[in-house]
């Protein structure tokens, strides 16, 4: 038989990353990743809290529960509904994604818990529902690691954060990889149907960044990975073939096809899916937040703050500024660094340098109630708007998270502040920072008991005999935030 293109590429990096996947144990895991893992599961689920009753998400939730009939999974902060495994996926995320609160990673841009958390939680009440079979919090937990691996690990054979500046948005087009190898993970493949489930994946991914300018959609985007990596496992899980070697494939395949027009040299970096896999982890670049916006507009808060901080009286007469400037990296620039309109949805606000920066000046702080409708339009934060400039700074250099804000007064004074990198970056928020994160964001919208009864299972989730309980306690009725 004559040997078919892929059969040349069987030592390639997909069969290597499945095979990663197969065999990995929590044994083979670091204490701190996997104590770590359990705090990130933590916040990821706060975000969820906040944002499942907010506008945004209750529009996607109405939109399907007048499609579908009930089904056998649970939406989160909805006590009374239950809908297929994908579209509880779907949901769950953009509840998760709905407020800018979640994780990201820092070289290879994706919001981890949105994509991988809704789709095991989803494929856990699948198995017990088609087959009787429970899924304990040790299985949950290294198939929550595996998926924190895995989505990073394909990112950075796109050059990370690079398809931001392309105008993808990169954690929709990583995100179905993560999501399939955590459910696989979960469902025990054996490494051929892993395989055959990054490849039905891969050609679901995708995700266009000009949904940042003030679509509902932004919020919904690692939905779709998060339901597709599922769908990809269930299908795998009976017999679907799925494109094989879909990371090394030259015609048409992920990272090549992703790569064309990066402008790099080469165009994709295959080699980095499976770098060092096993000994560099990538879950400890996952970072959490402090402020309640885009993770690129964390250090021009950050520098914001600084300068609050120094010159609080110069900076306390709103009207003695003239002018300010904030200079930016280039990703961070064309994600964040855009001229903004009034009026502004709070998509583009949360998103955006220039409101981040007003809001800090005006009321010391960027979290939920920066983002209120009435919030929104004030004049006192768009006359300092439009005495914004964001511009890319080139001599910031390579440190993708740097920025410069420099605030000129009206008598000519210049008060400059220049940062590497945002608190939510170094040193980063500590596991009793996310618990305390945990406890305010949930304080006074979800029932008490339910809250902290959540909290003892996430972080002893290991003694779990059905994750599913988790689950129900997330399905519990909460209340919108931004009525409080």
């Amino acid at each position: 038989m004559t040997p078919t293109k892929n059969d040349h590429a069987s030592a390639g990096v997909t069969k290597k990353l499945c095979q990663w996947i197969q065999d990995i144990n929590l044994a083979d895991i670091p204490e701190d990743v996997h104590v770590r893992a359990k705090y990130l599961i933590l916040d990821g689920l706060a975000c969820a809290v906040v944002g499942s009753r907010l506008p945004w998400t209750e529009t996607a939730a109405q939109t399907v529960f007048s499609m579908e009939l009930a089904g056998n999974c649970k939406v989160w902060g909805y006590d009374d509904k239950a809908v297929t495994p994908l579209s509880a996926a779907l949901l769950n995320s953009t509840a998760i994604q709905a407020f800018e609160l979640d994780d990201w990673h820092l070289s290879a841009p994706l919001h981890s818990n949105s994509i991988i958390l809704p789709a095991l939680f989803a494929a856990a009440s699948q198995q017990a529902t088609s087959n009787s079979t429970s899924i304990n919090g040790t299985r949950f937990l290294l198939s929550v690691i595996v998926g924190y691996e895995t989505g990073p690990r394909v990112g950075l054979g796109l050059y990370g954060a690079h398809m931001l500046t392309r105008g993808w948005h990169s954690g929709a087009v990583f995100g179905p990889s993560a999501s399939a190898a955590a459910v696989s993970k979960l469902l025990n493949l054996p490494t051929d149907a892993i395989e055959d489930a990054l490849g039905i994946a891969c050609t679901q991914a995708g995700g266009l960044m000009s949904a940042q300018f003030g679509s509902d959609v932004k919020r919904m985007q690692h939905g779709f990975a998060a339901r597709n990596g599922l769908f990809a496992a269930l299908l795998a899980q009976n017999g679907y073939r799925g494109i094989k070697n879909v990371y090394d494939e030259g015609y048409g395949g992920f990272l090549a096809m992703f790569g064309q027009g990066s402008g790099k040299e080469p165009a994709c970096v295959p080699a980095e899916v499976c770098k060092e896999l096993g000994e560099t982890w990538q879950s400890r670049l996952i970072r959490v937040k402090h402020h309640s916006s885009m993770a690129g507009t964390h250090c021009t808060i950050d520098c914001v703050q600084a300068l609050q901080d120094k010159y609080p009286d110069k900076l306390s007469d709103l009207d003695a500024i003239a002018g300010i400037r904030i200079g930016m990296t280039e990703a961070a620039f064309h994600h964040g660094g855009f001229d903004v309109k009034r009026p502004l949805t709070t998509t583009s606000a949360q998103m955006s340098a220039a409101y981040t920066a007003a809001v800090q000046l005006v009321d010391g702080q960027v979290l939920p109630n920066q983002f209120r409708d009435e919030q929104l339009d004030r004049d006192v934060v768009w006359n300092l708007i439009g005495k914004m400039k964001c511009f890319y700074a080139l001599d910031l250099g390579d440190e993708r998270y740097a920025q410069r804000v420099t605030i000129t007064l009206n008598d000519g004074t210049e008060l400059s502040e220049t940062l590497d990198n945002p608190r939510s970056v170094s040193p980063g928020l500590s596991n009793e920072g996310i618990l305390e994160k945990w406890r305010r964001l949930t304080q006074g919208i979800m029932d008490e008991k339910t809250r902290d009864r959540i909290e003892r299972l996430v972080l002893d989730i290991e003694t779990l005999e059905d994750v599913r309980i988790l689950d129900d306690l997330m399905s519990t009725c909460v209340s919108n935030p931004l009525l409080n």
